[in-house]
């Protein structure tokens, strides 16, 4: 069975509103789709948001906003980011709590399976996504549990495990570098699709390389 890799972060916007349209792609083709955690721009390329047009930012709200709307979506303001930065200056801090964790979390999730990885990113982004209080209560365990994980269970081993997790983390930007820096990135058989807006043009690819429909 041939393979599509996708190159996704907890912090991206983009990734999460892919990611029930990704996660629905075995079920549509033969084909696997599997899911590679990795950072996102902001811990990579911390001087990425220095250097922006003012213009970015403000267009982005606006984009993913009416993205979220078309495709009927939850979404909502972060509680927390993922990320800890000023969005004044847009100095990324040094001290990151969160998005390590989710990561290499991502990761344990993903080598339970394609399945199990794609239901954690899912649950789990949307829950961010969305705007819950991901950081209070019990939320991000039952968001995990809806997935079939324990979340003490993936915490215990995201500790004891984080040199390992992390080289995974490091492989999997490795192979995305030489495709695109962003994400969701989907590659096929060593062709990039960057983008959301490219699940479209992947799946015409899919068919045009003799890929089997399985909803046909």
């Amino acid at each position: 069975m041939k393979t599509v890799d996708v190159y996704w972060s907890f912090r991206s916007p983009y990734s999460y509103l892919a990611t029930k349209r990704l996660r629905a792609l075995p079920g549509k083709w033969d084909v696997r789709v599997r899911p590679r955690p990795v950072y996102p721009i902001a811990i990579r390329t911390p001087e990425f948001f220095s250097e922006i047009r003012p213009q970015w930012v403000p267009y982005l709200l606006k984009d993913v906003v009416r993205l979220a709307q078309f495709l009927d979506l939850p979404f909502g303001r972060l509680d927390p980011d993922p990320v800890v930065m000023n969005m004044q200056t847009r100095q990324i801090s040094p001290d990151q709590p969160h998005i390590h964790r989710l990561t290499r979390l991502g990761i344990l999730a993903c080598e339970a399976g394609d399945d199990e990885g794609w239901a954690f990113m899912d649950e789990v982004s949307t829950l961010i996504w969305s705007g819950g209080a991901w950081t209070v209560g019990t939320a991000l365990a039952e968001a995990a549990a809806r997935a079939g994980f324990d979340l003490a269970e993936l915490d215990r081993r995201e500790q004891a495990e984080t040199a390992r997790l992390e080289a995974e983390i490091a492989g999997n930007q490795a192979a995305q570098d030489p495709h695109h820096w962003g994400v969701p990135l989907m590659v096929f058989e060593g062709e990039a699709f960057f983008g959301q807006d490219r699940l479209d043009v992947l799946e015409w690819r899919l068919g045009q390389s003799g890929i089997a429909r399985r909803d046909a």
